[in-house]
């Protein structure tokens, strides 16, 4: 067996067939009248939303834009100009003055790699709470945006972007989410961007994950779906042991983040 990145390939038109239903059956399902989404300007938000107009409507999918002070203006015209494309609602939310607030309060200086990443966490879950909001005032559903990458590897914040009412792209590995949102039209400056999460100033997807996307979903395919050992994926697939071994680690480290919090009765 070999791994290499046909390992990755899907059936597009089946992917967006079965999402678009699982949607619909979401929201028709519950009763909502339609979806709250985040969106970032980049292409895990930018698919997820293309999505929810194609199993929705346009009128059903309301767009959030929170940009803090240090969020790259082009992301935020990215969003605006994605949202207008799709022909849904947008909401602006300049979330910078709550995160001050919140940091004023708890007296958060940012000096050091602690305080800097709960910072970041605040703003994440910050955010959560702005979609709650306009979720509960539009009988609407929160969508979640996070891929089948950065959920294995527990890339995301607890009751942050980790929280919603249900995730339309988490069984795609962040290639196969790229393939898909050119697949439907995504545009090629979101499909491509690379992925930045912007949760404090200078937030570069390389401060926490090991390894770039295309080798980390090769590595992620070969322990969680065809279930080989870190040596098999290194043998096959050319990246260092050392490398998968610490997405494995990864995985285990986090896995308090994908479970129900545990109790001693339900």
């Amino acid at each position: 067996m070999e791994l290499n990145k046909n390992s990755l390939k899907i059936d597009l038109e089946e992917a967006e067939r079965v999402t678009t239903q699982f949607i619909r059956s979401v929201i028709y399902g519950s009763g909502a009248s339609g979806v709250v989404i985040g969106l970032s300007g980049g292409v895990d938000s930018g698919l997820a939303a293309a999505l929810c107009v194609r199993a929705l409507g346009p009128d059903k999918v309301l767009g959030v834009i929170m940009p803090a002070a240090f969020t790259p203006t082009q992301d935020v015209e990215d969003a605006f100009e994605h949202a207008k494309t799709l022909g849904i609602r947008t909401e602006f939310v300049d979330v910078q003055g709550i995160l001050e607030a919140f940091f004023k309060s708890l007296k958060i200086s940012g000096n050091n790699k602690g305080s800097r990443m709960a910072g970041a966490n605040i703003l994440a879950r910050t955010r959560m709470a702005i979609l709650y909001y306009y979720a509960n005032i539009n009988n609407c559903l929160v969508v979640g945006t996070g891929d089948r990458s950065e959920t294995l590897i527990g890339y995301f914040t607890k009751y942050g972007d980790g929280a919603a009412d249900f995730f339309p792209i988490k069984h795609l590995y962040k290639t196969q989410v790229r393939e898909l949102a050119r697949y439907i039209g995504v545009p090629e400056k979101i499909a491509c961007k690379p992925s930045s999460p912007q949760l404090y100033p200078g937030h570069k997807v390389t401060d926490e994950i090991p390894i770039d996307y295309d080798k980390l979903d090769l590595i992620l395919v070969g322990l969680f779906d065809y279930k080989i050992t870190p040596t098999e994926v290194s043998k096959t697939t050319g990246i260092p042991l050392q490398a998968v071994i610490e997405v494995q680690d990864r995985y285990e480290r986090t896995e308090h983040k994908r479970v129900t919090p545990p109790t001693i009765r339900s």
